[in-house]
């Protein structure tokens, strides 16, 4: 039988199948290609959905909407309705991501519906830049909305991983993604941070006119990035879907949940991964809060975020090289060894150089326990049900992130200092990571696999 191996044939044998007609035997070398693109493309979306996460969500957002509220109310009142428009944002997209991603599943439809989060995302981004000065129902509003298609976007994106990575290769690839992101989002927070800080060197006219190119500039970034996965990763097409395509998504989703009993490796993963990431969270949503209450000066709060995003890049990819040698459990204990000496050092905390310190040690930590979590938790999963458990593992994230900062609160509250406060954050860290020490990833891997292959 003759081959055709001219390059227009070859070409349109690798579009149209990017990683099935290329993988076959006669187009190692364009498979191997093609993948290798996939990869970069799927990392850069980390480079995109990264800087919504950094400039408008850590950085700018909360410190512009303060400043324009208070304008009209007292303080702590700003602080609460910013609260629970964050609240609200968080709880609105762990309720919609398993259902969007059972819909995604079933349908086939993933790229499109994060094509849609997109679309909506930076939608609301820009509209951000568009509100007029000193009025702050919109900018909750927008934010609201942006941060529901973000997060449900997020989880739909990492339910592309086992399309562009193979099954030994996810950790790596996953550690890449958050470095990648680490640094796009730092790059782009840098140089928000010039605008607003030095406006006039920039030619614009105060720091709200700065801040609200910010907000424009992070919704470029992130529809900019986002393109490359749309071009070159595939839409997954070797899962079995569901005969009757009209299923209720809620319904799959109850049966996804009563299912755990029956997957005990992933629902061990999953409680260790509540506790330890819940510590995670509340070191992350508390740090800038403490450290101003101990002393810490607003420079040092926003050098050290933009510090951390540079440091955490590396970090990140040395994870990735662990994962290789210690394995991802291993490798994720050491990290959350890593949280314990953290929390232990927070609590003596009491000048900037301390602060400072800390932030090194998150930084060295936090993207790499993030990436090997999200492959583990891919390699433990039917890749049939890839978007709904993503979603899943979203929604429980962000529900079970609730109890860590409510119990910081109520310990600073009852004990007058936010100090004692930082300690009860060690038995997430322990136990997290004796739980997750226990996990059987190759039996649960066989299990996933077993699923599948009984449709």
């Amino acid at each position: 039988m003759r081959i055709d191996i001219t390059p227009g044939a070859c070409y349109h044998s690798i579009m149209a199948d990017p990683l099935g007609a290329a993988g076959s035997a006669e187009f190692p070398l364009a498979r191997a290609r093609v993948r290798a693109r996939a990869i970069d493309a799927w990392c850069l979306y980390d480079v995109a959905n990264s800087a919504f996460a950094t400039s408008v969500v850590a950085a700018i957002l909360p410190v512009y909407f303060a400043a324009i509220a208070t304008r009209a109310m007292p303080a702590n009142l700003a602080t609460a309705k910013w609260g629970y428009a964050s609240a609200a944002a968080m709880l609105g997209s762990g309720l919609a991501g398993p259902l969007i991603g059972a819909w995604a599943d079933r349908h086939r439809m993933r790229k499109r519906l994060l094509g849609a989060c997109v679309v909506i995302g930076t939608a609301c981004t820009a509209g951000l830049a568009l509100v007029p000065p000193g009025s702050w129902p919109p900018l909750l509003a927008l934010f609201a909305v942006a941060f529901l298609a973000f997060a449900v976007g997020n989880a739909l994106y990492d339910s592309l991983l086992p399309a562009v990575a193979d099954p030994g290769d996810m950790h790596r690839v996953s550690a890449r993604g958050f470095a990648w992101g680490y640094w796009g989002g730092g790059v782009l927070l840098a140089l928000n941070l010039a605008w607003i800080l030095f406006p006039k060197r920039f030619g614009l006219a105060n720091v709200d006119t700065a801040t609200r190119l910010s907000f424009a500039s992070v919704a470029v970034w992130w529809l900019g990035f986002s393109i490359p996965l749309f071009l070159r990763v595939h839409e997954p097409h070797d899962e079995r879907i569901g005969d009757d395509r009209s299923a209720n998504p809620l319904t799959e989703v109850w049966t996804t949940v009563r299912s755990l009993g029956s997957r005990p490796e992933l629902l061990r993963f999953l409680i260790a991964f509540w506790l330890y990431s819940d510590g995670i969270g509340t070191i992350v949503k508390m740090a800038t809060v403490y450290g101003s209450e101990v002393g810490i000066g607003r420079n040092d709060l926003i050098g050290s975020l933009l510090m951390v995003q540079f440091v955490a890049a590396p970090a990140s990819l040395l994870f990735g090289r662990f994962a290789r040698t210690l394995g991802p459990q291993r490798s994720v204990a050491l990290g959350l060894v890593g949280y314990v000496a953290i929390t232990v050092l927070g609590f003596y905390m009491t000048r900037p150089v301390h602060f400072w310190l800390l932030a090194v040690l998150v930084a060295l930590f936090q993207g790499g326990t993030q990436a090997l979590s999200r492959s583990m938790f891919a390699s433990l999963v039917p890749r049939r049900r890839m978007s709904e458990l993503f979603g899943f593992y979203s929604v429980s994230e962000k529900l079970s992130g609730v109890i860590g900062p409510l119990l910081f609160a109520v310990v600073a509250q009852v004990s007058g200092k936010g100090r004692f406060a930082v300690l009860t954050l060690l038995p997430f860290f322990v136990v997290g990571a004796w739980l997750l020490l226990t996990v059987n990833l190759d039996a649960g891997r066989r299990r996933a696999e077993a699923e599948d292959a009984a449709g």
